[in-house]
């Protein structure tokens, strides 16, 4: 991503599903405005210019449809993610043609929320593309998930590699195992802290020159874990 974040506005009613979600949007590293009504985040789309909303259909004051067709109707191309328990066909040809970008149906995941997000502003700002990244002879590919170690592929599974872009996002900034389990598991996981000592016993495996004596993927005793390059 640029150097400077890109901003995201959720609007929903749901207070559970507003602070999730923008906790896990902050952890990708976007900046995050929230509204939790139709009037409100409409006022904020307008006036705040965010580079992406994720909007909610069933709301009080204006409902997400109205919101969607007065953004359009007013000449903002602003990108929108339409949330909706509604899942039949005419309702998502309904939100589509008013301009959503895409539309995902209530109960979601949200690992596949936040890939949807991700595509949909890779589609609308090209510039978000991400060089690779570099530490000791690793190169990480964060937009084609690749990673090589000394030339040679590595292989990752996903959610191994939700935890090392995590990382790498954040380096030099230590996180508990809570946190980790949040970013990259998502705040409804309820795993154990193992979980997250097991993933971290593979990253120094597949990456480490030495993985009994790590020197990028740290050990901050009684704190958590921290990534050095």
């Amino acid at each position: 991503m640029s150097d400077k974040p890109r901003r995201i506005l959720v609007v929903e009613d749901d207070l559970a599903i507003l602070a999730g979600l923008s906790m896990n949007l902050r952890f990708e590293g976007y900046d995050v405005l929230q509204a939790q009504d139709g009037r409100q985040g409409l006022a904020l789309a307008l006036d705040e210019a965010p580079d992406l909303v994720v909007l909610d259909v069933m709301l009080p004051e204006l409902n997400g449809f109205e919101v969607l067709k007065e953004l359009r109707q007013r000449g903002r191309d602003t990108p929108v993610v339409v949330l909706s328990a509604k899942s039949a066909e005419p309702d998502k040809i309904i939100g589509l043609n008013l301009g959503a970008d895409d539309y995902v149906v209530k109960p979601f995941g949200l690992q596949e929320l936040l890939a949807r997000i991700k595509a949909v502003l890779r589609r609308r700002y090209p510039s978000l593309a991400q060089p690779p990244v570099g530490f000791g002879d690793v190169q990480v590919d964060l937009t084609a998930k690749t990673v090589s170690r000394a030339g040679q592929s590595v292989e990752f599974t996903a959610q191994e590699f939700k935890l090392l872009a995590h990382f790498l996002a954040h380096p030099g900034r230590t996180f508990s195992r809570e946190e980790l389990l949040s970013a990259a598991w998502g705040y409804a996981y309820e795993g154990s802290a193992r979980t997250v000592d097991n993933f971290m016993r593979q990253l120094r495996l597949k990456l480490e020159p030495d993985p009994e004596a790590p020197v990028h993927f740290l050990t901050v005793r009684g704190l958590g874990y921290r990534f050095d390059r």
